[in-house]
């Protein structure tokens, strides 16, 4: 079982949120944090258990052409959302499938983003900072394109190939061409593969 590290997460996330706005970051909360699920979520927040919103892209060779350092041939993320006892605001987390022009196989990281952060307490300003299991980097996730997409920024992250955590893993670094990725909103069969568990698989069949 892949470990977690609550400080890393959150300093991860204050990082994240200073990239993003070049200001110290607070959580955003009430209304802000509403308006920001029902972006992410396409509007669908109603009264769901755990929310779903699913992002892919897959590069051409025209794209690796015009970007010959870049590593990453495919990335697909998943955002989930939900409610715990302790906590009334959303807490968020992330799954991540990556593929290389020239490794073999599928890779796979996963982590907490807590609440979303802003130094200013709007839904156009909020961004996620999101922290990898086992202090394994993280990345920041925001919108773009009028919420059809998003933007993935990262310095580096551990990744695992084929869903195994009990392996070693590797790192993915953010070089000249894999630092920043805009992944366009998909349906969630495509993010299924990112997804272990059979009665979660079952709940996304019915989003």
């Amino acid at each position: 079982m892949r470990c977690r590290s609550l400080a890393g997460l959150v300093a991860f996330a204050v990082l994240a949120a200073v990239i993003a706005v070049g200001d110290s970051a607070r959580t955003a909360d009430g209304d802000s944090g509403d308006a920001y699920a029902k972006r992410l979520f396409a509007g669908n927040i109603g009264s769901q258990d755990k929310l779903y919103a699913c992002f892919v892209r897959r590069y051409d060779a025209a794209h690796l052409a015009r970007h010959s350092l870049q590593k990453v041939s495919a990335m697909t993320l998943l955002i989930t959302a939900e409610t715990v006892p302790e906590d009334k605001a959303l807490n968020y987390s992330f799954r991540l499938g990556v593929k290389f022009r020239q490794r073999p196989g599928s890779f796979d990281s996963s982590g907490d983003c807590g609440h979303p952060m802003t130094s200013q307490v709007s839904a156009d300003k909020l961004q996620l900072g999101c922290g990898v299991d086992c202090d394994g980097g993280g990345i920041s996730v925001e919108l773009s394109n009028a919420d059809k997409s998003t933007l993935v920024r990262l310095d580096s992250i551990r990744i695992w190939r084929n869903n195994k955590p009990e392996d070693e893993g590797l790192d993915l670094s953010g070089g000249a061409d894999d630092r920043v990725f805009r992944l366009d909103r998909a349906n969630l069969e495509v993010c299924r593969s990112l997804v272990a568990d059979r009665k979660e698989l079952a709940a996304m069949r019915h989003k």
